[in-house]
This record gives structure tokens, C-alpha cells and sequence, in this order.
């Protein structure tokens, strides 16, 4: 699924695996296929454009570069250093982070989180897909291997934009496997234990969308994911049972909200398994339409489609983009959208994000 880029260097082609493999620039991007290209570059002498007034200038002093999350700033003045990082402090708080949960299992949580994730990324949004769910789930169905996962980042310490992987155009993802398990067990004993997601993560600013795919429980890991989304997105399959775990989340999101102190609203409910020649499915969005009213999202048919994509460590709307799942979740993501007050495409070109690995 990676593109193939061409070395600005020594001209060898690529895929891109490392942060340090890509350098965005004001006058465009540079690719690097290896440690000593990327060295080259770095102490070859030449022009750099100001990131904020334009200016053309040569680097002699190291507050003239910043690289945040992967994005090249160069500054030719200490008033425009100081100015440049005031607007990326700016956009780190238009961030949209969305959590997708609920504490029943089987209600379509990985495969909505991926799915909406990669369309937000179709629609020229940058997205960072985060897996919260020790099954590792979000991994196995894109296809995704590290050693660097999220339980690198809250138990290890690792800083989040090393163990940040590619997966397409403006589609980054943090993976999880049995290892975050462990998690559990060692963030109990810790300060603040439901705030190391957010203060782990508030370098991360560079995206519009951050969608966390959470586990079916009501564990720390999803209490850390509700501490730091502004939004709460539940998956719910068309069954009964599956409604009355809609209260269990309720109750959760009640507790979140008073006991620590973090304003989480729910973005929407999304019917899935939905089948409108059943009763069951036609009465159980009616049950959820009385509870959310217009917070009740466009429903996701039930669809062969969806359930063989994982299989071929793809999307959707890379495996079947005719299909109803794709049709369904296009849906979705418009609705989204629409709710996040956003264009149904973005004016900005976006580079996809990779993997950063230290000189």
C-alpha cells in the first residue's frame, strides 16, 4: 500500500518507513532512502524560505529549525520562531479526538474505527487511527507490524511520534498487540492513571482527526481514552442486547464526566449489522433514535464485504469501493463531518506521516 518515492539525494527509489525519510518544506518535500542521505542534506549548506514571512536565508543558528511531529519549520528570526510555533500551538487545538466504544463486544468497533478513519483520510484530512484494544485488532486488518506499539508510548515512555507508522496518503496509525494487557496492570499504581494517554499525547498536533478504536470493557485503557477525546462515537449492533449495553455507556461517560472533571459529549451512535428486512433492526434504531434523537448516525448494513476486507489487509474502500459497506461508511464520514462543523473535503494537501526513527 506505500508509494514508491525517489531519493532527493542520490536519486534510489523507496518506500517510505522512518520520519526522517521525508522532510516537508514551505518550498516542498525532500525524500531521504537512507541515515547518510538524510545526513548530506542536514549539513549541506543552502537557502531555506522562512516559515512564516518567506524570507530567504541560510541556517547558522539551531532555533532557526523545528521539527514537530515530522514537519519541518525553518525561522530566519527569533520574532518569527516565536510567532511560527504561536500558530502551531494554535492548530494543535483544532484537533477532533474521537473515541469509538462500547463495552459490549461484536459491535463493529475496529472495522468502523478503520473504516472512518480511512475515509476522513480520502477526504484529504490527516488522521492518526490509535488501537486501544490489547486484541490488536486495528493491526491485523491493515496489515500492520512494529515492535513499537502503544503500550510503548504509556508504559515505556516512548514518545508517541516514534512509534507512529504510515499506513496511506494522510493515514497514520498507533498499533497495539497482547502486550498492552500489561497495561493494565502497570498504569493501576500510577498518578493520575487515567490521564497518561493526553499528557503522552499533547505533542501530537499535527492532525485534524485522532480516532481511538477502544475494547469492549470498561477498563483504564478506556477510561484514558475518555480523558482524552472531546467526542465518544458508539458502534451498536441492531440486537437487544447490544441496546442495553448503550446504558452501561451511558453510566461510564456520566462517571468520566463528573469524577474527572472531563467534558466528554457523544458525537453520534451508529447503528451496525443493520438489516431493513428484520424487525429487530428496524425497532432497535427506533429504541436508539428515542434516546439520541438526531444524534443517531446513518446505519451500517450488514455487508459480506466488510467482513473480508480484514482478510486482505484492507479498507473497505480499497477492497470493495462499490460495495454497500463502502457506500455505508462514505456515509458516515459525511455525517461527521457535517457534526464536526467541517467541508465535506479539506482545501489542504496533506503528506502522509511515517515512522521516526533517531539519527
Amino acid at each position: 500500500m506505500a508509494t514508491a518515492h525517489t531519493c532527493s539525494i542520490c536519486g534510489a527509489q523507496f518506500e517510505l518507513r522512518f520520519a526522517y525519510q521525508i522532510n516537508r518544506t514551505p518550498e516542498g518535500n525532500l525524500y531521504f532512502c537512507s541515515q547518510p542521505c538524510h545526513e548530506k542534506h542536514l549539513f549541506s549548506a543552502q537557502q531555506k524560505t522562512c516559515s512564516v514571512c518567506g524570507a530567504q536565508f541560510e541556517l547558522q543558528f539551531a532555533y532557526q529549525q523545528s521539527q514537530i511531529d515530522g514537519l519541518a519549520h525553518y525561522f530566519c528570526s527569533q520574532t518569527c520562531r516565536t510567532t511560527g510555533l504561536a500558530g502551531v500551538q494554535r492548530r494543535s487545538r483544532e484537533i477532533r479526538r474521537i473515541a469509538v466504544l462500547n463495552q459490549k463486544g461484536g459491535t463493529g468497533k475496529t472495522t468502523t474505527s478503520v473504516n472512518l478513519a480511512a475515509g476522513l483520510a480520502t477526504k484529504g484530512y490527516r488522521v492518526l487511527l490509535i488501537d486501544l484494544d490489547a486484541q490488536g485488532n486495528v493491526a491485523v486488518s491493515l496489515g500492520l507490524r512494529s515492535d513499537r506499539t502503544v503500550y510503548s508510548i504509556l508504559v515505556e515512555g516512548m514518545h508517541p511520534t516514534d512509534a507512529i507508522i504510515n499506513v496511506n496518503q494522510n493515514l497514520d496509525a498507533l498499533i497495539s498487540n497482547t502486550s498492552l494487557a500489561q497495561a493494565e496492570t502497570r498504569l493501576v499504581n500510577t498518578r493520575d492513571r487515567y490521564k497518561v494517554l493526553s499528557e503522552r499525547m499533547k505533542s501530537v498536533t499535527n492532525y485534524d482527526f485522532v480516532i481511538m478504536d477502544c475494547g469492549p470493557s470498561l477498563s483504564i485503557l478506556n477510561q484514558n481514552a475518555l480523558t482524552y477525546a472531546d467526542n465518544l462515537l458508539i458502534p451498536v449492533s441492531c440486537d437487544y442486547l447490544s441496546l442495553v449495553g448503550v446504558k452501561q455507556i451511558l453510566r461510564t461517560l456520566k462517571k468520566v464526566n463528573e469524577l474527572l472533571l472531563q467534558p466528554v459529549s457523544i458525537l453520534g451512535v451508529v447503528p451496525t449489522f443493520y438489516n431493513k428486512q428484520t424487525r429487530i433492526s428496524i425497532e432497535a434504531v427506533q429504541t436508539l433514535e428515542a434516546y439520541f434523537n438526531d444524534r443517531v448516525l446513518p446505519p451500517i448494513r450488514s455487508n459480506t464485504r466488510l467482513k473480508e476486507a480484514p482478510s486482505h489487509k484492507q479498507t473497505i474502500f480499497e477492497y470493495a469501493p462499490k460495495s454497500k459497506g463502502s457506500e455505508d461508511y462514505m456515509r458516515l464520514v459525511e455525517r461527521v463531518l457535517e457534526l464536526c462543523d467541517l467541508p465535506s473535503t479539506s482545501s489542504e494537501q496533506k503528506e502522509p506521516f511515517v515512522e521516526r526513527a533517531h539519527a
